[in-house]
């Protein structure tokens, strides 16, 4: 069915079905709101910026209304939601899913529970139907909650082993005591313990209803003949009784202090205080104070450049029925504390007692608004913001939001700041970094596990799907960007927009410090990198920002630099970005505290159990004095000087080895103006420099070894090896392919399928292969718990072993075909990934359109392709294999 008949078709079911629906608005021509008769909230708006669409279905339930003893029985039930329904087994499901793109997923917080597809906008009914079925019942078979209760207790074990985490849980406890705040969504292994899939099986039949539900769809569609579609399917789902819900009853935060171990490189000191809610009055109000205290104008920010602290800044999250912020200090590691929590509490007391900066607080308000506009140069952005204006604030739209911002004043900042930074009332964490060991060798895993037979055998999808997705063709694609060449070598590659009124550009010189550093120096891109917060030659540091916020602009500068402004004030923000990019004051005080700095960041980073893992696999599998194994010291980066700083610059930013890529409300003529009147003096002299690592032998030694950390409760593995394949090869196509296959959509992959469906040994297990000019690399990684790392390592190879031995199967290739050409239209779908794509084909010397050339291999390729690239590419004896996780026992 073509899809110009496929809207007729749908246009006819709404009139056929148009009593169905109880209310039905349209915002601005291009938002429809419905709510059908049994209660279903649906919010579709019409995007453009590519032939993708985004759904969102938001039940209005969460970890608050879980049983008592039960905190986690919210998520259990969204893991389930992907272990079948009637009508749709969980294969069928993953499979699927799989061939839509593959980009599907789900999350759970406090009082929503979130499912959502991005899709082609071809396959939208699809994923409106395997919503319906979801909604309509889920599978909540014994054995398979058994199975799937493995793999949760791996995410409930993956984040026990983040130092950062366990601070918010305590952080919640004490905050949000005696309400359902004072847990987290995640839940506990204990409680998963005694969880029944007969419980999970109550909840969703108690809250999963149409009447406790809002759907947002955003895309490229025709919104009338959309809402047809959702009358035919929702429609006749019934209604449900909903329960109460739990009471809020806050009491007082008592302040007091939170000490805790961490593997970071350094500490962290954390002032907390209890926010208003989001759907408060006063939330507006303390959203622009905690933008106005995270300002690069502010007290906070300030420590991070004037040597009280390493970084500073301010964060808040606000939740339905209460919020927290924290202002957050960074000390080095073997460093005390007790200055930054000095300087912290003054600057909160200030803002306290003196109340905000009114110039700060009117910037983050015209800042908040302007993001608010950034949010619709992205598909699922733009599903996002309505769905947390709904969902999450309780407000009828994103402009209600803006609305309530507009309206704050600066005494009301003032009076929240006063009500809120009150210290007895604060609570205090500090986060002290810990030695864990050095990598130790071990003897491998032995070869006790044998897992003989096959994965599972091919899908047979429901007939709405497999006609759907039967055919299988190049994608259409919504790019067409202009490329050309400044007379100076700057590429400048521009792609016109219409769904904002704004303009985002993303530029990157090609730069490799561990190619390009002389000797002695790593760090000293690190370093370069800091001072470009201190503004150019022309304007002081607070002066520069200043005059960003007077645009609304977000900017930064390096070897990647970016620019986020209102369409209006383009040039304005160019102006600033070249300035900054090209005339950076590089002042020798400044050199000098962010010297200090990185010095004291990198001590920490050496000692902990991450770059000892990440250094010790990267010694094991390439050759000794390889550029990939230097990093930066305290004593490399204390012997800098400011004059070494200033020649590498000269030395890597160069307009002949750069590529800015603009896309939003801008014509390509004025682009190029543009950028030639703010970019087009830069000059270069000399060759080009060589920025790309060099070839290297492959690893021959397969070995393994166990670095340990105290914080963690689960293993982390990488199983790594080098291939014999770059950037340009054409096998590359092939073994992309046989990638996915392993790994690439979910259940429907091999790797999460017997790791994690089938045996709950995984969270997550995923497979990558990463290529650059001169080099490759194959990798798997996954987390377990340590007793279950040997069973899945044997799993793992024997796949990739089967991989080689035997072709994937019809299903499988027809499958991972159409992930990957669908692949391309997604990632068209925000203006961010389409200047990453456009940037990278253009650094790595790839044509604009090698979407469509990649597009036209994979439909080419054969089943003996991918086998022939496993058997000629990849060794599964050659594996380095690197665990980090609690220390091995004697």
């Amino acid at each position: 069915m073509t899809k110009a008949l496929r809207l007729t078709v749908l246009a006819a079911l709404a009139l056929s079905l148009a009593g169905t629906a109880a209310a039905a608005s349209t915002d601005a021509g291009h938002v429809l709101r419905a709510t059908l008769q049994n209660g279903l909230r649906v919010v579709i708006v019409r995007d453009t910026l590519a032939p993708v669409v985004t759904t969102e279905m938001n039940y209005l339930v969460g970890s608050d209304e879980a049983p008592a003893g039960f905190p986690g029985t919210a998520h259990a039930v969204e893991h389930m939601m992907f272990r079948g329904s009637p009508g749709l087994s969980k294969d069928q499901l993953s499979a699927i899913a799989a061939n839509m793109g593959g980009s599907f997923n789900a999350d759970t917080t406090e009082g929503v529970t979130q499912y959502f597809f991005t899709v082609p906008a071809q396959d939208l009914d699809v994923a409106l139907r395997i919503h319906a079925i979801r909604m309509r019942g889920v599978d909540m078979a014994p054995q398979e909650w058994a199975t799937e209760r493995g793999a949760i207790e791996q995410e409930v074990s993956r984040d026990l082993s983040n130092p950062g985490y366990k601070f918010f849980s305590e952080l919640r406890a004490s905050m949000f005591q005696g309400t359902p705040y004072a847990h987290t969504a995640l839940g506990t292994r204990p409680s998963f313990e005694k969880t029944t899939a007969a419980a999970l099986k109550t909840f969703h039949d108690t809250w999963y209803a149409p009447n406790n539900a809002i759907l947002v769809v955003a895309g490229d569609i025709d919104p009338q003949a959309v809402l047809g579609k959702v009358k035919a399917l929702f429609g006749s789902i019934p209604s449900k009784a909903l329960p109460p819900r739990p009471a809020f009853q806050l009491e007082p935060v008592q302040a007091h202090t939170v000490n805790l171990p961490t593997d970071y490189p350094y500490g962290f000191v954390l002032l907390s205080y209890r926010m208003p809610a989001l759907r408060s009055q006063d939330y507006a109000t303390a959203l622009v104070l905690s933008q106005a205290m995270d300002s690069k104008r502010g007290d906070l920010y300030a420590m991070g450049l004037n040597g009280t602290a390493l970084y500073g800044g301010f964060s808040s999250s606000f939740l339905p029925h209460a919020g927290f912020a924290f202002a957050e200090g960074v000390f080095a590691r073997g460093g005390k504390p007790d200055g930054v929590l000095k300087a912290m509490q003054g600057i909160l007391d200030k803002a306290r007692t003196q109340g905000v900066p009114s110039d700060l607080v009117e910037a983050a308000k015209a800042r908040a608004i302007a993001d608010l506009e950034y949010q619709k140069n992205s598909v699922s952005g733009l599903a996002n913001a309505w769905s947390q204006a709904l969902a999450f604030s309780g407000t009828s739209s994103p402009d209600a939001v803006k609305a309530a911002i507009e309206a704050v004043t600066p005494a009301q900042v003032d009076a929240l700041a006063a009500k809120v930074f009150d210290p007895a009332h604060a609570i205090t964490a500090v986060l002290t970094p810990q030695s864990s060991g050095q990598p130790v060798s071990s003897k491998g895993f032995g070869g006790a596990e044998s897992f003989g037979g096959k994965s599972s055998g091919p899908v047979t999808l429901p007939d709405w799907a497999q006609s759907a997705l039967a055919e299988l063709e190049v994608p259409p694609t919504a790019l067409h960007p202009t490329s050309t060449t400044l007379s100076n070598g700057l590429r400048l590659i521009v792609q016109p927009e219409s769904v904002s009124q704004t303009v985002e550009v993303f530029g990157r010189i090609k730069t490799n410090q561990d190619v390009q550093a002389p000797k002695g120096q790593e760090g000293v891109a690190a370093v370069l990198g800091d001072l470009f917060d201190f503004g150019t030659t022309g304007m002081g540091r607070i002066q520069f920002q200043t005059a960003l916020d007077a645009i609304q602009a977000h900017e930064s500068a390096g070897s990647s630099f970016s620019l986020a402004v209102p369409a209006a004030n383009f040039e304005a923000g160019m102006k600033l970005l070249a300035a900054n990019e090209l005339d950076p004051a590089l002042p020798q005080q400044a050199f000098a505290l962010m010297q200090k700095r990185e010095a004291a960041a990198a001590a920490g980073q050496v000692q902990t159990p991450d770059f000892l893992n990440s250094i010790a696999l990267d010694r094991a599998l390439l050759p000794a004095n390889d550029p990939g194994l230097r990093y930066a010291t305290a004593q490399s980066i204390d012997g800098l000087t400011l004059a070494d700083v200033k020649a590498y610059y000269a030395a890597t930013f160069r307009p002949d080895m750069t590529t800015v890529v603009v896309i939003g409300d801008v014509t390509p003529d004025q682009a190029r103006k543009v950028v030639e009147a703010t970019f087009g003096s830069w000059t270069a002299s000399g060759p080009k420099p060589v920025a790309d690592y060099p070839a290297v032998p492959l690893n021959t030694t397969a070995t393994q070894f166990t670095t340990p950390d105290k914080t963690s409760v689960q293993d982390q593995v990488t199983m790594a090896e080098l291939i014999d394949l770059n950037t340009h090869s054409a096998d590359r196509y092939a073994l992309y392919a046989g990638n996915m296959v392993l790994s690439g959509g979910f259940y429907a992959a091999r790797l999460p399928r017997d790791l994690r469906e089938q045996r709950g040994l995984v969270y997550s297990v995923g497979s990558s292969v990463s290529l650059d000019a001169n080099r490759g690399q194959f990798q798997v990684s996954f987390g377990a718990d340590p007793g279950k790392v040997a069973e899945a390592r044997a799993l793992i190879l024997r796949d990739l072993e089967q991989m080689q031995t035997s072709p994937v199967s019809a299903s499988e290739l027809h499958q991972v075909k159409g992930m990957l050409i669908r692949q391309f239209p997604l990632g068209e779908a925000s203006f961010g990934n389409i200047a990453g794509f456009l940037l990278q084909l253009a650094l790595q010397g790839k044509p604009l359109d090698s979407a469509t050339v990649a597009s036209q291999h994979y439909l080419a390729l054969t089943a003996a392709d991918i086998q022939a690239a496993f058997q000629k590419y990849v060794r599964p004896d050659a594996f380095v294999t690197a665990v980090k996780g609690p220390a091995p026992t004697p």
